[in-house]
């Protein structure tokens, strides 16, 4: 399948916010928010941190390994649960919820950005070991953002009355009768057939969201060594033990973060802010948050109380029953993994600039961000409706309008711009302020009255030649909102929109080696690809 890339500064997109874009650029704003600059000697000096916080690593195999254990361990992936003993060998992490049949396309992105940048690191840091992760978010308990998928402008949602994280849910009726519905769209493309047998395999009837995703994404990338986290274990939560006392007990990372918000807020619009107790209570079919009352420990939306010496000894007693919340998670992620960067989507990097204090007050190494990797797909069709009107897939990110105006005075014969004449209307109006002034000043406001008026009259004069004469490009208005709608979803990045299905469904599994050959490592440009 032959592909042609196209990179571009995020900035050029447009689709990026101005703390990420500042980030990128390493803006003085940023610079207190963050501890290790996104390229090879902030890794480096990620390593150095990290070689001073203790990791349990036989813990971490043990549990990898019993994770997998009902699952063919490819050869790089025996080979990195080996080096993860080691302490040259760290990791490189992505994180995201586990979203039915894996969600919007930049979970793929996130993932194979991790791979990519494992696999640079070894070349360019040979005395150490890198290895991916996928750190599942299984606790997250939003059905409504995990549990539907788009496939070519239509939605599938899984309608199932189960509650709690989603991770502990279980693949039910609906959940099966929902991709025998996906298949009747997707078998028709030549490796419909081979992804709908795929998603049978791994979302099986009576298993957990959490395992199937795990099955899944086994089988997309096992053989680029991806190991998959599940962090919902109370032998890999014991160790946190002693954070989830301290904040039950001092709420200390609530104060931390407003700290940080409130400078941050000072530049850009900021989104996490947590509150007074970052924690929820998880039980199979519920995850409340936890609130102080008074002396007392309540969970909301339930019975459940406590004591202070109470609860601390169910923290003891079962750790698997609490759950951090985005303050708290990233934290929790790297106190269980030898971490040297992690690699998130624009609103995570965000959210992690404020936890910079948390993770000093943990004495826990903050490690680099890294924004993953962004693509857009078009298609040969797409290329050519593009190239037919005059434009290059990296014009496409204005509006239709922008791009209709543009074809329009590219292609009409007829004079549509009155700069002239507005260059004019202001070269006399200066005379005109002139004369007035040498006969009385009071006539100064109403002459720039008149010159104001009168140049408004012609830009809308100048709008109207521009309406008139683009009813004639309709044709061409409908090709460029037919590619947009295709290659922006919804006006926003297809990342954002579409799920990987249509693509694997098209292009098969060589689609991720080529999605992975595409992807950068530290370089953090927008990709085209153009297949």
């Amino acid at each position: 399948m032959e592909t042609n890339c196209i990179y571009l500064p995020y900035q050029q997109t447009g689709a990026f916010s101005n703390i990420v874009i500042d980030y990128l650029q390493q803006h003085e704003n940023l610079v207190p928010f963050y501890t290790h600059a996104p390229n090879v000697e902030g890794i480096k000096n990620a390593i150095q941190a990290r070689r001073q916080f203790p990791t349990d690593r036989k813990l971490l195999v043990a549990q990898l390994r019993s994770q997998y254990a009902h699952h063919q361990l490819a050869p790089l992936q025996e080979a990195y649960l080996q080096q993860l003993l080691q302490e040259n060998t760290f990791t490189i992490c992505t994180a995201h919820q586990p979203n039915i049949f894996t969600g919007h396309l930049y979970f793929i992105y996130k993932i194979l950005h991790a791979i990519k940048l494992a696999d640079t690191l070894r070349k360019q840091l040979p005395d150490n070991n890198f290895v991916p992760v996928y750190y599942m978010g299984s606790e997250d308990a939003d059905l409504d953002e995990l549990g539907h998928i788009t496939i070519d402008g239509k939605e599938y949602k899984w309608n199932t009355k189960q509650t709690g994280a989603v991770g502990r849910m279980k693949v039910d009726k609906t959940f099966i009768s929902l991709m025998d519905e996906m298949a009747g769209q997707l078998t028709i493309h030549p490796y419909g057939n081979e992804l709908i047998m795929l998603l049978k395999s791994s979302y099986k009837e009576g298993i957990t969201i959490q395992e199937a995703t795990l099955a899944l994404v086994q089988e997309l990338f096992k053989d680029f060594g991806l190991l998959v986290l599940i962090p919902d274990n109370a032998s890999l939560k014991q160790p946190f033990n002693t954070v989830v006392k301290r904040e039950l007990q001092t709420q200390f990372s609530f104060p931390l973060v407003q700290k940080t918000t409130e400078e941050l807020s000072q530049h850009y619009k900021v989104q996490a802010g947590g509150r007074p107790i970052n924690l929820f209570y998880l039980l199979d079919d519920k995850r409340e948050r936890i609130e102080k009352d008074g002396e007392n420990y309540v969970v909301v939306n339930s019975t459940k109380q406590w004591n202070e010496t109470a609860l601390l000894a169910e923290v003891d007693e079962h750790p698997e029953r609490f759950s951090t919340n985005v303050i708290l998670r990233g934290v929790f992620q790297e106190m269980i993994l030898p971490n040297v960067a992690f690699i998130g989507g624009g609103g995570e990097i965000a959210y992690w600039l404020e936890l910079k204090r948390v993770f000093e007050a943990c004495n826990v190494p903050f490690p680099v961000l890294v924004l993953r990797n962004s693509f857009m797909l078009a298609d040969t069709k797409q290329q050519l409706v593009a190239k037919k009107l005059g434009f290059d897939l990296q014009d496409l990110f204005p509006p239709v309008d922008a791009l209709v105006n543009s074809i329009v005075k590219k292609n009409s014969e007829v004079q549509l711009s009155l700069l002239e004449e507005k260059q004019m209307l202001e070269a006399l109006y200066v005379r005109m302020q002139n004369i007035s002034n040498a006969i009385d000043v009071s006539l100064t406001n109403h002459v720039k009255a008149l010159h104001i008026r009168h140049a408004h009259q012609l830009t809308e004069l100048e709008k109207k030649m521009l309406r008139a004469e683009k009813r004639k490009y309709e044709a061409q208005r409908r090709q460029i909102t037919k590619v947009k709608a295709q290659l922006f979803p919804n006006n926003s990045l297809q990342e954002r929109v579409d799920n990987f299905s249509k693509y694997y469904s098209l292009h098969g599994k060589g689609s991720l080696r080529q999605l992975y050959e595409a992807s950068l490592s530290l370089e953090q440009e927008f990709c085209i690809l153009a297949q």
